[in-house]
């Protein structure tokens, strides 16, 4: 493991105990003291590079006091051009932040545009009310603007404050006024999630020394023969999961040794979002609670769900609902393709510049279209058992596309990225395209009985899937 790495385990065991000590404390007194330490964490992991997330959260706020109406696309502005201006610092003779600072300044990212979305939400409801005489009906809605102090202790709350999960400011305040928050589960919530953590990292560091990600791009690699390489891929994004399970179940850990995110179950939560119906916040009545406010991710299901588009719900699942609520619905293109890919793109750009990532981001789109095409001309032609053997292959095909793309987002450099796709014939996209030739040439062969009514609503399916509309 690298230096960083060992930082970044640090941060997370020492969480974890912390948060079962913030039980304890009162709401003024667990606001203040989480605040202090996410601060310390991150002025000793980012030294002067703290104050590119403090400039950040000034200009929030001082965007929200102007002018809430405007705040969700001046926030989303604001935040996004202040990242390519933290990501070229160098080129105005600044000192390059550090990693640490780039983990604080995306998820601080995250958190800045959906503040200013919950406040103009909560002036759009609060007028609402005021007009119609009714109480609004909006679950988890803000009961006042925040003040600056709310804001910053929000920004710098020592919770996930560099690796997630991401939560909504509404999530950070339930916690902070939880009724009676020791009698709300802990340690068995927190012992379940880190069960498989030390076999994630146990196979993280196992096969990343048998199959390192430099020798890619060394030309003894390039002399391989071809299933090799092909196969090398699928070790590499095999260690790029372990590692990221093993870090995601950990800061979940954290989480839920805090308290954070926990909700009744039948709240029917979702991750990033938080509550979607009324619920009781009792914790002396008769509830089952659970996190999934907080969940980052679902490794059996990242593993084995069927889809590409399944693959996305599961993985990074607080920054996938964030994406589909403050970047799918604003697009500015009214095509569901369109859309994805500006999805795809926006998520790119928030991971950094480096090309690797929109290589790989972009050909997600390329990937959906295809299932769905082999799925509306193929699979919806064949028995139950059939079925089950194009789900089958399906899945092993969903597989090798995320390693394919994988490759991108850990070479990082176009040239290498490229030069590996290169190395493999582009199999992948070129997989890709013959399933949508083939899907369109056999959707409009003969014997296709479709209406047109069957085919919107196919396509209306696919389509809530993708962006993640149905109810898991």
């Amino acid at each position: 493991m690298s230096p960083d790495e060992l930082v970044y385990l640090g941060v997370l065991v020492a969480s974890i105990p912390v948060g079962f000590l913030f039980r304890y404390f009162s709401p003024p007194v667990k606001q203040g003291a989480a605040l202090l330490l996410g601060l310390f964490i991150t002025v000793v992991l980012c030294d002067v590079h703290t104050l590119h997330s403090l400039v950040t959260v000034i200009g929030t706020w001082v965007i929200i006091r102007s002018s809430w109406r405007h705040a969700p696309a001046l926030s989303l502005s604001w935040t996004f051009l202040y990242l390519l201006f933290f990501r070229l610092v160098t080129w105005f003779n600044l000192p390059q932040p550090t990693p640490f600072a780039n983990a604080v300044q995306l998820i601080l990212t995250l958190k800045m545009v959906s503040l200013a979305n919950e406040v103009r939400s909560f002036h759009v409801e609060k007028k609402r009310d005021v007009s119609s005489f009714t109480k609004s009906p909006v679950i988890g809605g803000l009961s006042q603007e925040p003040s600056l102090y709310d804001i910053l202790s929000y920004s710098y709350c020592y919770v996930g404050i560099m690796t997630g999960p991401f939560f909504r400011f509404q999530t950070y305040v339930d916690w902070l006024h939880q009724p009676k928050p020791l009698a709300l589960p802990g340690w068995e919530p927190c012992l379940q999630r880190l069960k498989l953590v030390p076999v994630y990292a146990a196979l993280f560091l196992a096969i990343n020394a048998v199959f390192p990600l430099p020798y890619v791009r060394t030309d003894e690699f390039l002399d391989q023969n071809f299933f090799y390489r092909l196969f090398y891929m699928v070790a590499v994004f095999f260690v790029f999961r372990m590692r990221f399970y093993a870090a995601w179940c950990g800061a979940e850990a954290g989480c839920i040794s805090a308290g954070l995110g926990c909700y009744p179950e039948n709240a029917l939560s979702k991750p990033g979002g938080g509550p979607t119906v009324s619920y009781s916040a009792d914790p002396s009545a008769d509830e089952k609670y659970d996190f999934r406010t907080i969940q980052n991710i679902d490794c059996y299901n990242t593993d084995f769900c069927v889809k590409v588009r399944h693959g996305m719900r599961y993985w990074n699942m607080t920054v996938q609902w964030w994406l589909h609520h403050y970047i799918y619905p604003n697009a500015p293109f009214k095509s569901y393709t369109l859309r994805a890919g500006w999805t795809m793109f926006i998520s790119a750009y928030w991971h950094g510049l480096h090309a690797g990532y929109y290589l790989s981001f972009m050909t997600i789109p390329l990937c959906i279209a295809a299932e769905s095409a082999m799925e509306a001309s193929v699979r919806r032609r064949l028995g139950p058992r059939g079925q089950n053997v194009f789900d089958w292959v399906h899945w092993f095909l969903k597989m090798r596309a995320y390693d394919y793309m994988c490759m991108g987002f850990v070479l990082l450099k176009a040239s290498d990225t490229v030069n590996y796709w290169m190395s493999v014939c582009f199999i992948m996209h070129v997989v890709a395209v013959c399933c949508i030739v083939a899907g369109r040439a056999l959707k409009g062969g003969k014997g296709d009985g479709r209406k047109v009514g069957e085919e919107q609503k196919a396509e209306g399916e696919q389509r809530k899937e993708t962006t993640g509309e149905k109810t898991d």
